[in-house]
C-alpha cells in the first residue's frame, strides 16, 4: 500500500508545488546563462550571440575543393577523400560524409571502398550500428574481384546476416585489428605543387 500511495502522492505535491507559483514566475528564465570554453566558464546575458569559427586556411579549403571536385569523377580520389573525413586530415572529421564517399568509391568498383564498407558494416562504427546484410553486399562484391581478406570475412557476414536477432559477436582479435584500418591506409592521391597526382 505505501508503494502505491507513494507513486500516485508525490506527483500531486509536485504539481501543486508548480500551481502555487504564479503562471510569470513559471515561465521566467534567468536573464544570463552559464558558458564554458576549455577551462574557463563564465555567466553571460542570454541574448548575446558568440561565434568561435574555426582558423581558415585558404590552401587547404582550395586542396579539398579540388579533390572533392576530382572525387566526383574518380573512385580513388573519393576513397582518399573518405580517408581525410574519417582521420580529420585537412578536414573536419566527419564519419557521415566519409562513408558517403566511401560509398561513392564503391559503387564505382574500387575494391578497397567495397571491403572497408563491408568491415565497417560488419563492425559497425561509432554512432551506426552493425549491419550483417549491408555487411554480406560489399563483402561479396570485394570477394568476387578476390579481395582475400573479404573472402575471409564474407562467411562471418553471412552468418552474423542469419543470426541477426541473436546477439551476434564478431571476434575480439578481428575488432582490434580492424578497429582503426584507416588510420594506416594509404592514400591513392597526393598534392604536389598545385593538383593533385595519383600516386
Amino acid at each position: 500500500m505505501s508503494k502505491f500511495f507513494g507513486w500516485y502522492v508525490l506527483p500531486a505535491f509536485i504539481l501543486a508545488g508548480c500551481a502555487a507559483q504564479p503562471p510569470a514566475e513559471q515561465l521566467s528564465r534567468q536573464e544570463t546563462v552559464r558558458v564554458c570554453t576549455g577551462s574557463q566558464c563564465v555567466d553571460q546575458h542570454r541574448n548575446t550571440v558568440t561565434a568561435v569559427s574555426p582558423p581558415s586556411d585558404p590552401e587547404a579549403e582550395r586542396r579539398l575543393a579540388a579533390l572533392s571536385q576530382l572525387a566526383e569523377k574518380n573512385p580513388k580520389a573519393a576513397y582518399d577523400l573518405a580517408l581525410r573525413f574519417l582521420r580529420g586530415d585537412g578536414v573536419e572529421r566527419n564519419s557521415f560524409q566519409a562513408i558517403e564517399w566511401l560509398r561513392s568509391a564503391g559503387d564505382q568498383g574500387l575494391v578497397d571502398a567495397q571491403f572497408a564498407l563491408g568491415r565497417l558494416y560488419l563492425l559497425g562504427f561509432e554512432e551506426m550500428g552493425s549491419d550483417p546484410a549491408e555487411a554480406e553486399a560489399w563483402l561479396s562484391r570485394a570477394a568476387a574481384k578476390g579481395h582475400k581478406e573479404a573472402l575471409r570475412l564474407l562467411p562471418q557476414a553471412q552468418a552474423a546476416k542469419k543470426n541477426e536477432h541473436e546477439q551476434y559477436q564478431v571476434r575480439e582479435a578481428d575488432r582490434k585489428s580492424w578497429g582503426a584500418w584507416y588510420t594506416t591506409a594509404p592514400y591513392y592521391w597526393h598534392w604536389r605543387g598545385s593538383s593533385w597526382y595519383l600516386h
